[in-house]
């Protein structure tokens, strides 16, 4: 249990080391300017749907559901008296797999380090990886772009948040057409911000039907801390207000469900599990988000996202940052096909 405590407390120390170096280096374009809203653009891209508006075969959704709890003999898995989604939802039937990253830095992940033409090259081969290890499962490719950057300047509002302009995030609506049907998602990062007053920010985007939201409890920062100096925290009231958000939004809009992405590798990052509000229109990703070797990474899944269940799992693999300590590798489909339950939400950094 030493063992298990210390390693856990390695892997959330590197994680907040990581992602806040990551966020305040990526404040600048290529060019050294810094990004801001005055380059915001007022023209959305033109509305395509990600998916068919196929209902849902209930008996389908059961036999994924419990083929994701992977033999999980607790009870824990696969969740109980969850609602069934509307039409047109991803989850289970697919699997996402994603590229992390922002325009602004080619630290802060995969989407921004190459271009275009290159990232999709190389998503596209970790995609077939997972076609080949789970042809069962049919891959949903993504983009997953940070929208709202925590900053190590406190910015106009004093809020150390740097939010990314609109043309920032059209670009990125643009990259994801290069491959047919793929699906972006916005992640907000609020700093001394509240999520509250961020989601309106890009809320004209969440009304497309191709469009999903993260959340990253680590910068969210509600002790007024300075984010990057101690690990942020979300409650379940804050994720059932930004569902009930969603689920407003598709209602409204009559869209197909969204995914709803929730960052996690510490116990406090997210308190009072059990009391999050699962709805037909969301469906919640709870998503490990820790670096370093597989065991720790193993134990943090076990410990925070295995052992709270809320609906779905993701995990994410650091195409550097796992490969600092020994073994000196990053974890393969393969390992990942063995976990309880299995993730149905993969994010490459």
């Amino acid at each position: 249990m030493r063992l298990i405590k210390m390693a856990s407390i390695a892997l959330v120390a590197g994680a907040t080391i990581c992602s806040f170096t990551y966020c305040t280096s990526g404040a600048k374009d290529k060019t050294g300017k810094t990004a801001t809203n005055s380059g915001d653009s007022t023209k959305v891209a033109p509305v395509e749907e990600s998916n068919l508006r196929t209902p849902v075969d209930t008996a389908k959704y059961n036999e994924l559901v419990k083929k994701l709890a992977n033999g999980d003999t607790t009870g824990k898995w696969p969740v109980k008296n969850q609602p069934y989604p509307l039409a047109g939802a991803i989850l289970p039937f697919k699997r996402i797999v994603v590229y992390y990253g922002n325009l602004h830095s080619k630290k802060m992940g995969a989407l921004g380090e190459y271009e275009p033409k290159e990232m999709w090259r190389r998503l596209n081969a970790e995609i077939k990886h997972w076609e080949k290890v789970d042809p069962s499962t049919p891959v949903q490719a993504g983009l997953h772009y940070i929208a709202a950057v925590a900053s190590g300047t406190p910015g106009k509002d004093s809020k150390y948040i740097n939010r990314m302009a609109n043309s920032q995030i059209d670009s990125v609506l643009k990259i994801a057409k290069m491959r047919p049907n793929t699906i972006v998602f916005l992640d907000l990062q609020v700093a001394l911000s509240n999520i509250k007053a961020e989601l309106p920010h890009i809320e004209k985007y969440l009304q497309l039907p191709y469009v999903h939201l993260g959340i990253d409890p680590e910068f969210s920062m509600k002790d007024g801390s300075l984010p990057g100096k101690r690990i942020g925290t979300y409650d379940a009231a804050d994720i059932n207000y930004v569902s009930g958000y969603l689920a407003d939004l598709v209602k409204k809009y009559n869209l197909p469900p969204k995914v709803f992405v929730v960052h996690r590798f510490t116990k406090k990052m997210v308190t009072n599990s059990t009391s999050i509000k699962l709805r037909p229109e969301v469906q919640i990703v709870m998503h490990m988000d820790g670096w370093g070797e597989p065991d720790l990474k193993l134990g943090t899944y076990r410990h925070f996202i295995y052992g709270e269940p809320v609906q779905f799992t993701g995990f994410k693999l650091f195409y550097k940052n796992d490969l600092k300590k020994v073994p000196n590798r990053l974890m393969t489909p393969e390992e990942l096909m063995k976990l309880k339950p299995i993730p149905i939400y993969i994010q490459y950094q």
